[in-house]
């Protein structure tokens, strides 16, 4: 899948800014026909970024994540930074849980030079990343396989998640709720997060700032439960006070 054009990224912004884009607006803004925004607008549709409306379009529902796929072409620049930066906290010849997400997998990509690494994780697309790094020996849940992303879920990698008592953990989210509420879509993968946290002696969040804009229906725990955060932007001063009053670390990356 090609990635998204400049304009097309800027209106996917505007459009998470303010809820919606007008074709007119949009065409008028960026000296193109209505035609071509049309056909951007079509393109961020398909890809299940954005919902068609009568004149424009409007971000998506709170209920449903965005596929996948689309989700890796989303600020991927950011995303890259941040799992460089995870890695370098994790030292070699330790234990490592990972579960699933576009931004955990970034941080697979930036173990490739740990060694002495033991890595457990439901993310097949981060088996695909390490299974050739020499360094690191893998160890995947078993379970059901979520098509739509290689996420392996339900109780069966619940129950294999809580054998293990992990040095580390990197996790991933779908939303963060101004309250510091950690969110998701899918209950199957929220329990696994959840068994995730539990079984890690040190948890680090791996999240670009779009996560501080979205909304996801179900609770997988609250931001006092990590110890870690690495994003690429300061968070609000409401999620910063909640951080500093239970020490957990805010490390800012820049793509």
């Amino acid at each position: 899948m090609e990635t998204l054009s400049e304009r097309q990224n800027t209106i996917l912004a505007l459009a998470r800014e303010h809820g919606r884009v007008d074709v007119d607006e949009l065409s008028t803004a960026f000296k193109v026909s209505p035609q071509t925004i049309r056909k951007d607008l079509n393109e961020l549709c398909d890809r299940q970024l954005l919902q068609r409306v009568h004149g424009g379009a409007i971000v998506g529902s709170g209920i449903e994540n965005v596929s996948y796929e689309a989700r890796r072409l989303l600020a991927p620049g950011a995303k890259k930074a941040i799992g460089k930066k995870a890695a370098e906290l994790i030292p070699d010849n330790s234990s490592l849980l990972i579960n699933i997400g576009t931004t955990t997998e970034q941080v697979a990509h930036a173990l490739a030079g740990h060694r002495g690494l033991l890595v457990i994780t439901n993310n097949i697309n981060a088996v695909e990343i390490m299974k050739n790094f020499l360094g690191v020996e893998l160890i995947i849940a078993g379970g059901q396989v979520r098509r739509s992303d290689g996420g392996i879920v339900g109780d069966a990698a619940v129950d294999f998640i809580n054998q293990f008592k992990a040095d580390y953990a990197v996790i991933g989210v779908s939303a963060i709720d101004a309250d510091g509420s950690l969110l998701d879509y899918d209950f199957r993968e929220v329990r696994v997060a959840q068994a995730i946290i539990r079984n890690a002696r040190h948890i680090i969040l791996v999240t670009d700032a779009m996560k501080l804009e979205r909304n996801a229906p179900i609770r997988i725990g609250h931001i006092s439960q990590i110890d870690t955060i690495v994003i690429d932007a300061p968070l609000p001063k409401e999620l910063q006070a909640i951080c500093n009053e239970n020490d957990v670390n805010v490390v800012v990356v820049r793509p």
